[in-house]
């Protein structure tokens, strides 16, 4: 990556930082398909059935021991994860969206961590890594690196379980109205309530080619799709030679 497409990368993650601070307020909207993203009773019918696939899934997958959420966001995730962890540690960018994450939860053995996981490095080993509708907004250049990190946190044994966006209109994070794609097509741009615009990362990752890239990087994964809105994975190192040393080259 030349100097100046790396620079870029970081003007959109700063962005995409900024972003998701400003609409922690609005963030839960999305989810649960209020207001402008509210499109109809059988859309909403359909995405609150696949949500209910997802938690199976995870519930399925048994998060247990001591257990890292990246990316925590407003506690959608963690209210679910908290039951079942010895320990919990929360990390994100936005301490806007921490605050309403302990405000949900509001359990004595979770921690929270503000901090960018393009920069954050963990300094212990976890059981169960968790990361819900993040990936997409991981940069191609920055894949390789997070999936390092991830290595990094994870113990001996452990497993990593994360939930993301497929590309359909009706389940994007901004809306109809609100949605605007920008070159390259790896961007968004996305307009909040007050009409501030940003431009982040959204990458719509298929199930077969992500199984793929992670293989390459010495995991084994198994990622699905559900019938519309949703994909699910869960990812264990396929050997932990190459997870560590694919480590090593984040360094």
């Amino acid at each position: 990556m030349s100097g100046s497409e790396a620079g870029e990368e970081q003007r959109v993650i700063a962005e995409q930082m900024a972003y998701y601070r400003a609409r922690a307020p609005e963030y839960d909207d999305w989810f649960f398909r209020r207001g402008d993203y509210d499109h109809g009773a059988d859309w909403n019918r359909r995405w609150r059935a696949e949500v209910d696939e997802l938690r199976q899934v995870l519930d399925a997958a048994r998060p247990a021991g001591r257990v890292l959420e990246l990316a925590c966001g407003t506690g959608l995730w963690t209210q679910r994860l908290a039951p079942c962890a010895a320990e919990l540690t929360c990390i994100d960018a936005s301490p806007e969206v921490i605050a309403l994450n302990r405000e949900r939860v509001g359990a004595e053995h979770v921690e929270y961590v503000c901090a960018d996981l393009f920069e954050w490095r963990p300094a212990r080993r976890y059981d169960f890594v968790f990361f819900g509708f993040w990936l997409s907004h991981v940069p191609a250049g920055a894949f390789i690196p997070f999936w390092s990190m991830v290595a990094q946190a994870l113990a001996p044994g452990g497993r990593v379980f994360f939930v993301d966006s497929r590309n359909h209109p009706a389940g994007r994070e901004g809306g109809y109205a609100d949605w605007a794609p920008a070159a390259p097509p790896s961007r968004s741009r996305r307009r909040l309530r007050d009409g501030r615009e940003f431009e982040i990362v959204k990458i719509f990752h298929r199930p077969d080619d992500l199984e793929a890239q992670l293989r390459t990087l010495g995991w084994r994964a198994v990622v699905r799709g559900t019938s519309t809105f949703f994909l699910h994975g869960v990812a264990t190192p396929d050997d932990p030679t190459p997870a560590v040393r694919a480590a090593g080259q984040s360094c």
